[in-house]
C-alpha cells in the first residue's frame, strides 16, 4: 500500500496542499486528492498582511480531486494529509469525511494536520487529551474539544502530527515522512 489521500476543498490553501502534494510523492507514495465531489476546486492563497487583522485572501491555482469523500475506502490508504485554508470550515460538516478520518485515526494510521485542517480532526473528536498545533486563531477548536494546544511549529502525538501554518511545512513534513515510512515499512 503506497497510497497518501490528501483533503481538500473551495478554498484549500495553496501551499498548504501543494508540498504535501508533491512531498509524498518524492518519496514513491501515490498522492490521492480526495473532496466532497470529483471535479476541479479553486485553491487559495493566504498572506499575512501587517496593515490588515486577518489574512488576506487571493484566488490560487485549480486542482482536480480524484476520488469523492463518499467513496473513499479508508483500507485503501496508508495514511490522510489534511489541508488548511478556509475549505476546513465546510468541509468538517461532511459525514463521510468524518467517517474516513476517525476510521484512519483508530486504525492508527498517519494523519497530518496544518492550520486549519485542526478543525476536520477536531469536529472528528480525535484529539482530546492530545497535543496538537495549529494556528493560533484556531486555539479554541482544539481546547473546545478537549485538545491541550502548543504553539510550536511542529507537534507528534501517537499518530498525529500537527503544524500551524505553510511556514512550518519543512518541519511538518520531516516529521510526517518519518512516520509515513515507518508505517510503510512495518514499524
Amino acid at each position: 500500500m503506497n497510497k497518501v489521500l490528501l483533503i481538500i476543498g473551495d478554498a484549500a490553501e495553496v501551499t498548504d496542499t501543494l508540498y504535501p502534494y508533491f512531498r509524498v510523492q518524492e518519496d514513491g507514495y501515490q498522492c490521492v486528492v480526495a473532496a466532497p465531489e470529483k471535479r476541479v476546486y479553486h485553491l487559495v492563497m493566504h498572506e499575512p498582511r501587517p496593515d490588515w487583522d486577518i489574512t488576506v485572501e487571493s484566488p490560487g491555482y485549480h486542482l482536480p480531486s480524484d476520488i469523492a469523500f463518499r467513496d473513499v475506502n479508508p483500507d485503501d490508504y496508508l495514511a490522510l494529509v489534511l489541508s488548511g485554508g478556509r475549505a476546513p470550515e465546510y468541509l468538517r460538516y461532511d459525514q463521510d469525511l468524518m467517517r474516513v478520518t476517525r476510521q484512519m485515526f483508530e486504525q492508527g494510521k498517519p494523519i497530518a494536520s496544518v492550520c486549519h485542517g485542526i478543525e476536520i480532526i477536531a469536529a472528528a473528536g480525535i484529539i482530546r487529551g492530545k497535543r496538537v498545533t495549529t494556528v493560533p486563531k484556531c486555539r479554541y477548536d482544539v481546547e473546545l474539544v478537549g485538545g491541550i494546544y502548543v504553539d510550536e511549529p511542529v507537534v507528534v502525538d501517537g499518530n498525529l502530527v500537527t503544524a500551524r501554518t505553510f511556514w512550518d511545512n519543512a518541519p511538518w513534513m520531516r516529521e510526517f515522512m518519518k512516520m509515513l515510512n515507518a508505517a510503510r515499512d512495518g514499524r
